[in-house]
């Protein structure tokens, strides 16, 4: 039997977020989900309407990956990206909380 793990990353998450956006009632964006960044390190919101499901897919990839519990710290330094600060030195930051808690959040609701 295939795994996710055996499965190319992009094609299963594609996969498995159209079936959460089709087929999982609890997991749905909030209002704000539009107009947020994803990081303090973009400059732009994310331009895929469907971010929100994409991102709960990756998460629930990354659940599955680790075998064992995964914070949510983890999780914002899995997402987290690097700064560019003009001439200063770039410097990593991790991704914030809010929208990886609330996707956790819908999910827990979705057993």
């Amino acid at each position: 039997m295939v795994t996710a793990l055996e499965v190319p990353a992009d094609k299963f998450i594609a996969r498995l977020a159209m079936y959460i956006k089709e087929n999982v009632p609890e997991v749905k964006p909030p209002p704000w989900a539009k107009f947020t960044k994803t990081g303090c390190f973009k400059e732009n919101p994310p331009q895929d309407p469907d971010w929100w499901y994409y991102r709960a897919a990756s998460i629930l990839r990354k659940l599955y990956k680790a075998g064992g519990p995964v914070g949510l710290s983890d999780l914002r330094r899995e997402y987290g990206g690097r700064k560019r600060k003009g001439v200063a030195p770039e410097r990593a930051y991790r991704a914030p909380g809010n929208s990886a808690r609330k996707i956790l959040q819908q999910l827990e609701q979705a057993q």
